[in-house]
């Protein structure tokens, strides 16, 4: 058997093959990171300055004049909110003012606070990416950009005299009348008389905000049986159901301006 007169030379190798080893494995586990400074620090530092530049230019080319005081015999046409409460102005356009001023906001606030406990996505933790958080990140902005800054875009920029639509470089006539013919969904799809209207208006919505979500939960976990296993029946229906909650929303606009569609179920205390 060969022997070597150096007894430390095994254990050096040993060593430096467990350090190569776990320099390996650290390697396979964490990503690759960068500093925050530079690098971080300096992309924030450059998008506050293009902020700053834009909404410089924003507050000279727009002009915003104090007006005079309010006078209760003189009401402004048309009457807005604060820019910052125009998209619930604008919501209230296309539902019935319980369910835009209370409902629908109310589940924004709900719909935040589960985030804690339906998202179980270990990867991301402390920063985050598109490649991890493509369904997080795409709905927050949806629901941001689309949902909030387009509703306060269009009540500032296309609202004008008797809050009707007026497209850029239209004049903003004080004296346009438009005779709006808004009707309600069942009655668009021929039902005439009471109880099948309020039956068919109840078959759609509870469909909308029930029944797309079961059927989106049974697609998931046929489609993606691992994902299904990991977060469980009750945090993804919970999801989908505040999923389709939330394109409730464009749904009905979509409704209200090309068919021209009031409500989907009218009931005694409520409409939606």
């Amino acid at each position: 058997m060969a022997t070597t007169d150096n007894p430390a030379a095994p254990a050096t190798t040993v060593e430096s093959t467990g350090a190569k080893v776990v320099k390996k494995v650290k390697e396979l586990e964490l990503p690759n990171r960068i500093h925050t400074w530079p690098y971080l620090v300096r992309l924030e530092f450059l998008a506050s300055l293009i902020v700053m530049t834009v909404v410089t230019v924003w507050s000279i080319t727009i002009d915003a004049p104090l007006e005079e005081p309010a006078n209760p015999n003189r009401t402004p046409n048309p009457s807005k909110a604060p820019w910052y409460f125009l998209g619930l102005q604008e919501m209230l356009v296309y539902f019935d003012p319980w369910m835009a001023g209370v409902v629908l906001p109310s589940l924004i606030i709900v719909g935040l606070m589960v985030v804690p406990y339906i998202d179980i996505n270990p990867k991301g933790n402390g920063y985050y990416t598109w490649r991890e958080r493509k369904f997080a990140i795409g709905t927050y902005l949806f629901g941001f950009l689309v949902l909030w800054i387009l509703l306060i875009i269009l009540g500032t920029f296309f609202r004008g005299p008797g809050w009707y639509l007026f497209f850029p470089g239209q004049y903003w006539d004080q004296h346009k009348t438009v005779a709006l013919t808004n009707v309600d969904l069942p009655y668009q799809l021929g039902f005439r008389r009471e109880w099948p209207t309020f039956f068919a208006g109840g078959f759609f919505v509870l469909g909308f905000y029930m029944g797309l979500p079961m059927l989106t939960t049974e697609f998931i976990k046929r489609k993606h049986k691992e994902f299904f296993e990991n977060i469980g029946f009750v945090r993804l229906f919970i999801v989908t159901i505040l999923f389709w909650i939330m394109m409730s929303l464009p749904v009905k606009v979509f409704l209200r301006l090309a068919f021209n569609t009031k409500y989907i179920w009218t009931t005694k205390y409520i409409n939606f």
